[in-house]
């Protein structure tokens, strides 16, 4: 094959990556965000409500990820990639038929294993061909960001359209599960069966050194303090009465932001290491989470959303990378061990956010909340600075 010819067969890998990621992860995990506040008014929903079922998804996408652990799937990791696209579709329109709580809380949950599912076998494929083209493996990451800002134009347009963004949300549930099925569609077609060419290792049991059990730790406590704007922003928009357009705005911004995140922190990983840079990502984050609510409403939550962008996908990278620099004989048990870590954090967040904010009227004292979790992530993750450069090419 020639190099021409290669570099467009792995351009189309990383395209359908890029196009999956979109539509299990922006949409499939993250358009709860803007249709939110559509449904606390039109159903309506409370906060505790609203934070129980972003909890469900986060259970589901745990569970998932440490299914995918196993070697149940091996071989079969295309057609399992492709099920959690096709369930992702099903299970979005499913959120426009039913006002039940409990019933959002079981759909979601399930979209978080379909999530899960397609996001790390697809993923899988990817980095096959990204080992040789580390820009693929940056395209395809970026969907996340691509899908993220695409569901912030479809809520706004549909909101627009019917004239009322509180009952518009269901409309909105459909049109989602439309695009990540029509997605469903191109990656069928562009995504390679992955070669069968390895077979995995059993790995030894974890050691655990300082560096690795500070990574979880911080880990975890990133889960929770990132995830309470990721889930909220939109709806503390809302409750600052910024309207419609900043709504859109603030979501659409953070999709974009990242988009181009994993390109765009390739130079601070050369200049800081991979610990410094995960450390400088988690500082801006907390900046970002603080400002959402302590600045004035439009500015607040544009700069949350900008900042919240601009770090969650890289710091989700940097951290597993560094599980598995910190672990070099063991690195799937490392990287089951804090994302274990990372999505009982996630888990959590919504739970409690939900709960302070029921009780206080507003979403500061849960932000500030999480602000203080990452500010222990950060005194956590400091004396990684050095342990991660020593290890970063």
């Amino acid at each position: 094959m020639s190099s021409s010819s290669s570099s467009s067969s792995s351009l189309s890998v990383g395209l359908a990556g890029a196009v999956t990621m979109a539509g299990v992860m922006g949409f499939g995990r993250f358009v709860y965000t803007p249709i939110l506040p559509g449904m606390i008014a039109g159903i309506p929903l409370s906060a505790a409500d609203s934070g129980t079922i972003a909890a469900g998804n986060f259970a589901g996408y745990l569970l998932g990820a440490i299914l995918s652990a196993y070697g149940w799937a091996a071989g079969r990791e295309r057609s399992v990639a492709l099920f959690g696209i096709f369930a992702s579709a099903l299970l979005l329109m499913a959120m426009g038929l039913t006002t039940s709580v409990a019933a959002f809380t079981v759909i979601r949950f399930m979209g978080g294993m379909a999530s899960a599912l397609a996001m790390l076998f697809t993923s899988s494929i990817v980095m096959l061909h990204a080992v040789s083209r580390p820009a693929i493996g940056k395209l395809h990451f970026g969907g996340v960001g691509a899908g993220i800002a695409l569901s912030s134009v479809l809520v706004l347009v549909l909101n627009a359209l019917s004239g009322d963004a509180a009952h518009g949300w269901r409309a909105n549930w459909f049109a989602s599960g439309v695009i990540v099925l029509a997605i469903f569609f191109f990656v069928r077609h562009y995504l390679p069966r992955p070669a069968a060419d390895t077979v995995a290792q059993a790995e030894p049991p974890l050691v655990w050194r300082a560096p690795l059990t500070l990574t979880a730790v911080s880990y975890g406590l990133y889960g929770f303090g990132y995830v309470i704007t990721a889930t909220f922003l939109v709806a503390i928009a809302r409750m600052g009465h910024t309207g419609a357009l900043v709504e859109f705005m603030v979501w659409c911004v953070a999709g974009c932001a990242a988009a181009i995140s994993p390109f765009a922190w390739s130079p601070v990983v050369r200049r800081l290491g991979l610990g410094g840079a995960y450390l400088a990502a988690i500082v801006l984050l907390l900046v970002g989470v603080v400002a959402s609510v302590e600045l004035p409403p439009v500015a607040g939550t544009l700069v949350g959303g900008l900042l919240l962008g601009a770090t969650f996908m890289v710091i989700t990278a940097f951290g597993l990378q560094l599980s598995r620099r910190f672990s070099p004989h063991s690195p799937r048990r490392a990287i089951a061990v804090v994302t274990a870590a990372f999505g009982a954090g996630q888990i959590l967040g919504p739970l409690v956010a939900g709960f302070v904010a029921e009780r206080t009227g507003s979403f500061t004292a849960p932000s500030l909340l999480a602000a203080g979790a990452l500010v222990a992530a950060i005194a956590l993750a400091v004396p990684l600075r050095v342990s991660g450069e020593t290890l970063t090419r």
